[in-house]
């Protein structure tokens, strides 16, 4: 038999929830399930935590890779790398759900072009083309891309070191060099520091003559230098030798061009340093042994020089002046059969007195007064260059320097 509740007042309820419904017996009847919420304004129950349920909406992160596979399709750089790298990103968004899936795609494509672009260059030719262009380029930008006719100044430096820049100058003013010819190389590897010394020493002389025909503007503070590739400069395709003027002391300015030569001077000019420079290179051939000790070369050489002299007499008698040079000209030819017929006696002496008494009297006409009064008719240099006794014996009007680049 049920005993009824006491009467009285109500029991408080649970001010954090609803009233719990009373089962048959003492204690409250717990439900099974979530309860449906009471009223009109009851609210959603409150999600547990630790049960997957995030608070906040995050978004999911960007792939890695798809941004390189991006990085690489803009600048056409490895393009294959890009294309790899672009369908990798692919798969990894669809495994992990992260974004970035058009710049993988973007990536891609730029990569498949450029690769097409790399194919075609290579079946064309195109990137052979281009490899030269660019070493040409950077020659071509570079300080030291001198030609015949610069003249120059070596910042900070001095031209009797290694050079590694140079600035290029009008030649009428002061300048530390000027280029008078270079010399190309050939052959696919370094050909060492002797073969280019030794090239650059042939080559250049020959260019000298051609460039300054007046052999005379070129005085004894004026020497010849050569700027040369180095090992390393050669495996970026640096293959020329540069033949230049400078003066002696290496930091001393020139000033004007020395350039002497079809460009620069007259008709007359032209037709009177070709005919005395023929001459002067038949002197040049003289033997390095003395009369003394080989007098059949001296007297054969004498014989030479004989004949040279007479065949530019003719050419220089032949030419028609138009400078007022005709007179001095002529005195010049006069001297000029003295001095052959001094030559041709030299070449027949039976001793070595007899070889040198016609050899003085036959020198004497080099140079000499009438060729300084038709240079000056004609208006070039008159004071005659000084020759120094070379340690073999011959002369030379001054040095050499090889320098690297």
């Amino acid at each position: 038999m049920s005993i009824p509740p006491p009467s009285g007042p109500q029991q408080p309820q649970d001010p954090y929830g609803p009233p719990q419904p009373q089962g048959p017996g003492p204690y409250p009847q717990q439900p099974y399930g979530p309860q449906a919420p009471q009223g009109p304004y009851a609210g959603a129950p409150y999600a547990v935590w630790g049960q997957g349920y995030l608070p906040l909406n995050r978004p999911a992160p960007v792939n890695g890779v798809a941004i390189a596979a991006l990085v690489l399709g803009v600048l056409c750089f490895l393009p294959a790398v890009g294309l790899v790298l672009g369908i990798v990103a692919l798969v990894q968004i669809r495994k992990r759900g992260e974004r970035g899936s058009g710049m993988a795609i973007g990536g891609a494509v730029l990569s498949s072009l450029g690769l097409a672009l790399w194919v075609l260059a290579l079946a064309t030719g195109g990137a052979s083309s281009f490899w030269e262009g660019f070493k040409e380029g950077a020659r071509g930008n570079s300080s030291l891309s001198l030609v015949k006719g610069d003249c120059f100044d070596v910042p900070g430096d001095s031209i009797g070191g290694d050079v590694y820049d140079v600035d290029t100058v009008d030649c009428v003013g002061e300048h530390e060099g000027e280029v008078f010819g270079t010399v190309p190389l050939t052959g696919g590897s370094y050909p060492g520091d002797d073969r280019v010394a030794d090239e650059a020493e042939d080559g250049c002389h020959t260019l000298e003559a051609e460039y300054a025909m007046d052999t005379w503007a070129l005085t004894e503070e004026i020497d010849v230098y050569h700027l040369t590739p180095t090992r390393e400069s050669w495996e970026w395709g640096d293959r020329q030798i540069v033949c230049v003027f400078a003066h002696t002391d290496e930091r001393s300015p020139l000033t004007g061009s020395l350039r002497s030569d079809a460009t620069t001077l007259t008709a007359d000019q032209l037709a009177f340093l070709e005919a005395m420079n023929a001459l002067d290179d038949a002197l040049y051939e003289e033997p390095e042994d003395y009369a003394e000790e080989d007098l059949d070369a001296n007297r054969t050489w004498a014989g030479d020089v004989a004949d040279a002299t007479a065949e530019q007499a003719a050419v220089l008698d032949a030419h028609t002046w138009r400078t007022g040079a005709g007179e001095p000209v002529a005195a010049l030819v006069k001297d000029m059969g003295r001095a052959g017929k001094e030559w041709t006696a030299a070449s027949s002496a039976a001793d070595v007195d007899t070889f040198y008494e016609h050899y003085d009297t036959a020198y004497s006409y080099v140079d000499g007064a009438a060729t300084v009064t038709a240079r000056n008719a004609l208006g070039l240099v008159t004071r005659p260059p000084a020759y120094e006794e070379d340690s073999e014996g011959g002369s030379t009007g001054g040095g050499d320097g090889g320098l690297d680049v």
